[in-house]
């Protein structure tokens, strides 16, 4: 118990420590730049020590759970050897994590009713709830295909240079023929799709499945998966606008 309340201590002041600079630049407006009082200043410092509380709890979790149990389950799937397992857990890892990503509701919802005050669907509340599923989809597939794609490098040993470059390239190039209207909401949805679950389990996949597969380093092979899952929403969101399924 003892060892446990020093570790805790110590992520409280880690914690301190690197949100120090944001409270800083936001007392250094509000009291010199903006001169005004904090509005509720209990109820902020109250919601900054459940912020520091939070954060401490977040990183040790992650150490201590999320980190071995996906390399853990990448090594496993390693002495396996078999491929087809390896690419269907990585499929649902990047779909499931993606679908309930709070970030991607948000940005899902909020296209939905610009799009529904557009006049580009419906002004109802089903076809608001239809678009943002459908985006939801799309850009949850696209993940999936995304760490598909990562472990496949992985185990060819591919170039990771070569694939992202090409993959921005196919962005251009489908940018300029992508109606205007899905441009922003596909280059943000890239943005959106690398939760606090998703990093984590991800990267310890791939660093575990580097590490576990023989002439692989972990450090130049192991890394990279989440540049997949930030680039290939993208594509998907852009061929889904400019084929016809966004309206």
């Amino acid at each position: 118990m003892r060892n446990l309340l020093v570790l805790f201590g110590g992520r409280i002041v880690a914690a301190l420590r690197d949100l120090a600079p944001i409270v800083a630049v936001i007392a250094f407006f509000q009291i010199v730049v903006l001169q005004q009082p904090f509005p509720n200043l209990a109820e902020v410092l109250g919601g900054l020590l459940c912020v520091v509380a939070g954060l401490a709890l977040f990183i040790q979790g992650l150490e201590s759970g999320l980190f071995p149990l996906g390399e853990a389950i990448a090594q496993a799937f390693a002495r396996k050897g078999s491929a087809s397992a390896l690419f269907a857990f990585a499929f649902c890892l990047g779909f499931g994590t993606t679908v309930a990503e709070p970030a991607l509701i948000a940005v899902a919802a909020e296209a939905a009713e610009v799009a529904s005050e557009a006049g580009a669907i419906g002004d109802d509340a089903e076809a608001r709830s239809s678009y943002a599923f459908n985006l939801r989809m799309v850009v949850a597939v696209s993940v999936g295909v995304a760490i598909v794609l990562g472990v496949l490098r992985i185990l060819k040993g591919w170039p990771i240079h070569r694939l992202i470059i090409g993959g921005y390239v196919l962005v251009t190039v489908m940018t300029v023929f992508a109606p205007d209207e899905i441009v922003g909401v596909a280059y943000d949805s890239g943005g959106v799709t690398t939760s606090t679950i998703t990093v984590p389990l991800v990267t310890a996949l791939g660093v575990g499945l580097a590490t576990a597969i023989k002439g692989r380093n972990p450090m130049l092979d192991g890394f990279g998966l989440i540049a997949f899952a930030s680039l290939t929403p993208i594509v998907f969101v852009l061929a889904y606008g400019t084929l016809g399924g966004w309206v």
